[in-house]
C-alpha cells in the first residue's frame, strides 16, 4: 500500500460518509495518476447466484451526475447511471465468482477474488484503487487503499457499486429463465420468503450456495 502522508490525506480517508465526492481522487491523482480506480462488489449477502465485483476508472473531466452508493437509489436510476458510467469512464470492468467457487473458499475471499479480478481486466492499470469495505485483495495491496463505507465517500467507488449491481440483478434475472420456480427476477437470490419457501419445496439447483444457512443443513 502506498503511503499518504499528511494530515489533510487522514481527514480526507477518515471523513464520515455521505453524499460521495471526488476529493479522494483529486488528492490520489495528484500523488499517483492519472487513473485511480474504485472497487466495489454486490452479492455476498444471497443464498444463490455468484458475487460481483467492479472496478471503474472515472474522467475527472465527464463524471457522470447524480453518482451514489447503489443501495440509495431505485432500479431505474440506477440503469440511466450504468449506462452513463460505460459512455464516459475511461475504463470499466466486472468479475463474476460462482456459488461453488464460495462454497470452496468462503464469501469473502470469493469477494476479494472477484474484486481483483476487476481490477486485472480494467484496459489501463490503475496507479491507485480504492476498494470499499475493510479489505484490500493481496495482489493489489501496493497500490491499493480499503476504504468502509466507501460508496458513500468516493464517487469511484460509488460507480462500481452501481456496475456491480446491475450486472449482477442481470444475472439473476436470466437465471430466473434457467430455474423459474425459484424467483431469483424478484429477489435476485436473495433469502426472501418466497424463495426459501422455493427452496423447501424444490430444494436447491446449483446457483444456490450450499454453504450458507439454511441450505448447508439440507
Amino acid at each position: 500500500m502506498f503511503p499518504i502522508p499528511g494530515t489533510d490525506s487522514l481527514s480526507l480517508f477518515d471523513s464520515a460518509p455521505g453524499a460521495p465526492d471526488f476529493a479522494l481522487e483529486d488528492f490520489l491523482l495528484s500523488k499517483h495518476g492519472p487513473h485511480i480506480a474504485g472497487v466495489d462488489e454486490a452479492g455476498r449477502g444471497p443464498l444463490a447466484g455468484p458475487v460481483v465485483a467492479a472496478a471503474v476508472i472515472l474522467d475527472p473531466s465527464s463524471l457522470p451526475d447524480g453518482l451514489n452508493d447503489s443501495k440509495l437509489l431505485s432500479e431505474e436510476r440506477r440503469t440511466v447511471l450504468f449506462n452513463d458510467i460505460l459512455t464516459q469512464a475511461v475504463s470499466v470492468s466486472w468479475m463474476a465468482v460462482g456459488p461453488s467457487r464460495i462454497d470452496g473458499i468462503n464469501i469473502l475471499q470469493a469477494s476479494l477474488e472477484a474484486m481483483a479480478g476487476a481490477v486485472a481486466c480494467l484496459r489501463i492499470r490503475p496507479g491507485y484503487a480504492l476498494f470499499d469495505g475493510r479489505d484490500v485483495p493481496l495482489p493489489c495491496r501496493e497500490y491499493g487503499q480499503a476504504l468502509i463505507k466507501g460508496d458513500g465517500r468516493s464517487l469511484s467507488i460509488a460507480a462500481a457499486s452501481i456496475v456491480a449491481k446491475v450486472v449482477r440483478d442481470r444475472i439473476m434475472i436470466q437465471a430466473c429463465g434457467h430455474y423459474p420456480v425459484y424467483g431469483f427476477s424478484s429477489h435476485k437470490g436473495y433469502g426472501s420468503a418466497r424463495h426459501r419457501a422455493a427452496i423447501a419445496e424444490h430444494g436447491p439447483c446449483p446457483l444456490h450456495r450450499m454453504s450458507f444457512a439454511p441450505l448447508r443443513e439440507t
